[in-house]
C-alpha cells in the first residue's frame, strides 16, 4: 500500500479546500492511503510522515511566501532533516493566494527547496498552461499557468465555499493523482 501524506496550512479555509482536492486526486489511484494533515497535526505525527512514500506540501501565499505557520512546520522538521527521514521520498506542492499571481511561484520555489534540503524528489504539475489563448477559459486546468506545483486563486472577501474555483480544484486533484501514480511507479522500480 502506497502512503501519501498531505501537509498543509490554511488561514482562511481556501488552502484547506485545495488540500482536500489534492487528497481526492491521490485517492483515485488504487492501493493508496492518504493522510491529510494540518501543520499542527503533522508535528504530532512525525512517524506518519516518516512512513509515507510521498509528502505533498501546501501553504497559502502570504506576502510572497509560505505562511508563518507553514514555515514553523518547516523549521520543526529539522530532526527529520538531520536523520534523513524523508530522503528519496516523492514531494510536490500547492499554494493559494487572493491575487492571480500573488507571487505564488515564490512559495512553490520555497517548498521545492525545502523538499530538496530533505533529499526528496520533486514532482511538477505536468500540465501545459491553460487559459492563455483565444479558445481558453478560466475553466481550463492549470488556468494560472504554473509548472512547479498547483496554484489556486480565491477572492479575499469570500469564504472557502466560494473559492478556489472548480478548475483550480481540479488542477489540485490532477497534482494529487500524478504524485500518487508516480510514487507507485517509483516504488515498484526500487
Amino acid at each position: 500500500m502506497t502512503q501519501v501524506s498531505i501537509v498543509y496550512h490554511s488561514g482562511y479555509g481556501h488552502t484547506a479546500e485545495q488540500a482536500k482536492a489534492v487528497a481526492r486526486g491521490a485517492q483515485k489511484v488504487a492501493d493508496v492511503t492518504v493522510h491529510l494533515l494540518t501543520v499542527d497535526e503533522a508535528q504530532l505525527q512525525w512517524d506518519v510522515l516518516k512512513a509515507s512514500d510521498a509528502i505533498i506540501f501546501g501553504s497559502p501565499t502570504y506576502m510572497g511566501s509560505a505562511s508563518a505557520q507553514f514555515k514553523a512546520f518547516m523549521d520543526a522538521s529539522s530532526k527529520a532533516w538531520f536523520t534523513r527521514d524523508w530522503q528519496d521520498k516523492i514531494a510536490a506542492g500547492f499554494t493559494t493566494s487572493a491575487s492571480q499571481s500573488g507571487d505564488k511561484l515564490n512559495t512553490l520555489t520555497q517548498l521545492s527547496v525545502f523538499a530538496a534540503q530533505h533529499g526528496m524528489i520533486w514532482v511538477s504539475l505536468g500540465l501545459l498552461p491553460g487559459n492563455n489563448h483565444s479558445q481558453g477559459s478560466v475553466n481550463d486546468l492549470n488556468r494560472l499557468g504554473g509548472f512547479l506545483g498547483a496554484m489556486a486563486q480565491a477572492n479575499s472577501d469570500q469564504g472557502p465555499d466560494l473559492g478556489p474555483i472548480q478548475s483550480d480544484l481540479l488542477t489540485a486533484e490532477h497534482l494529487g493523482q500524478r504524485v500518487a501514480t508516480l510514487t507507485q511507479r517509483f516504488s515498484k522500480a526500487a
